[in-house]
């Protein structure tokens, strides 16, 4: 193992990088009492760029959906790892950098403010009521709220009514203000909320949020392509359906060159992360209160995997039923449909209990929903972003949940690899 000093954090790898930072000695490194990052190497195409170490196994093991299962390295032999290396983990205080992208160095420097400058694109129904939300909840964490859209209005719009949100008692509410095209990446996070092809009201398809892949991830290509050449270096958020196959068109475009081959110059795939998850838990929480064998989902269960086919909601972890399981997976995802039936689009969960809510729990690294890369896909689960780093949560997981997820994934990749 090589040891490095990088500005106050620790530097460890196999890898030889005198180049980029100074060589320390051990007994340094065992004094440190910050931070710490491991450098290793990886295929881009299906390893994360970054992450929060958990297990000591993560930095030589490929990726696979057992990321979410603590038990997968229980036989490890510790003795293969320096004690160091392992007290950095104990104490969450080591950060995997992929050095296989050409920008590790530029992203390892990166630091995220206090607070943040949010962006957002698409002022439709779910655009308009997130920006309600952040306004109203995000005083603590967001300096400001750029908005953009192509109708001129809806930006007038908003700029009137957002900032016409008062609460006399608590005057520390981020400014919403209109921002040019030019300017959509000079933030911290860019928000994708733009939306076509929605089904009108009575003429839905049996999955509405996949009927809108086609025309969204062309716009989604767009401004994937305008944040690698803005050099982009924040969290590009997917808001609008179906955002794990939106978050996979947006890593896959954003890094092809001029003539379509992968150079990884563009977005990371730890900047890109889809929000859709936290209404189906929000959802599968309201129905789960309705019977008292499922009750237990609101401290015990967990949502895993796509906002829409695919998703699976389990009704605890350590006492997971698959039939109650699966029954709340169903009448969760048919939710949105119950909505429609009533005469209105469901936008309004979605956009504060994925969007809005999941956002600022985002920035303020606490445990939320969302999607992040796992072995080449997109998959929703339970995580929050530490100092730039995502932490996935880990569970004692059922054999047979292990099974759904390892179908949900290929599901997905069947749609869009």
């Amino acid at each position: 193992m090589n040891y490095y000093k990088h500005n106050e954090n620790i530097i460890l790898t196999e890898l030889n990088l005198e180049n980029h930072f100074k060589t320390i000695d051990k007994k340094s490194v065992l004094n440190h009492n910050g931070y710490a990052f491991y450098v290793g190497e990886r295929e881009l195409r299906t390893s994360r760029s970054s992450f929060v170490v958990n297990f000591p196994w993560e930095i030589s093991h490929k990726e696979n959906l057992c990321l979410l299962d603590k038990n997968y390295g229980a036989n490890c032999n510790l003795s293969e790892f320096p004690s160091e290396f392992l007290a950095f983990i104990k104490n969450k205080k080591i950060f995997y950098v992929n050095a296989k992208n050409p920008n590790w160095l530029t992203n390892i420097n990166h630091c995220f403010p206090q607070k943040w400058e949010v962006h957002i694109v698409g002022l439709g129904d779910v655009g308009g009521t997130l920006i309600t939300g952040l306004r109203l909840l995000g005083g603590d964490c967001i300096s400001s709220i750029g908005i953009y859209d192509k109708d001129k209005n809806k930006v007038k719009r908003w700029l009137l009514e957002g900032n016409q949100i008062l609460d006399i008692n608590n005057l520390n509410m981020p400014e919403i203000k209109e921002i040019e095209e030019k300017e959509i990446f000079h933030c911290d996070m860019f928000v994708f909320c733009v939306s076509l092809g929605v089904p009108q009201v009575g003429k839905e398809s049996s999955d509405v949020r996949l009927a809108q892949f086609e025309g969204n991830s062309k716009v989604v290509t767009y401004y994937a392509k305008l944040a690698r050449k803005a050099s982009f270096k924040g969290i590009f958020a997917v808001v609008s359906d179906p955002v794990d196959l939106l978050c996979k068109v947006a890593f896959n475009e954003s890094n092809k060159n001029p003539k379509g081959d992968y150079d990884f110059n563009g977005l990371s795939s730890s900047q890109i992360r889809g929000y859709g998850l936290g209404v189906m838990n929000a959802r599968a929480s309201y129905f789960a209160k309705q019977d008292e064998k499922t009750k237990a989902y609101i401290d015990e269960g967990r949502a895993f995997g796509p906002h829409g086919e695919g998703l699976i909601i389990a009704n605890s972890i350590e006492h997971y039923d698959e039939y109650l399981s699966d029954h709340l997976t169903e009448k969760t995802k048919k939710a949105n449909l119950e909505v429609r039936t009533a005469g209105f689009k469901p936008y309004i969960a979605p956009a504060l209990s994925s969007g809005a809510l999941s956002l600022l729990s985002t920035i303020r690294g606490q445990w939320h929903y969302s999607c992040n890369f796992i072995d080449g896909t997109y998959i929703g689960c339970k995580n929050r972003f530490v100092n730039g780093y995502t932490e996935l949560e880990t569970y004692n997981m059922p054999e047979r949940l292990m099974e759904k997820l390892q179908q949900t994934k290929s599901y997905l990749d069947s749609i869009y690899f």
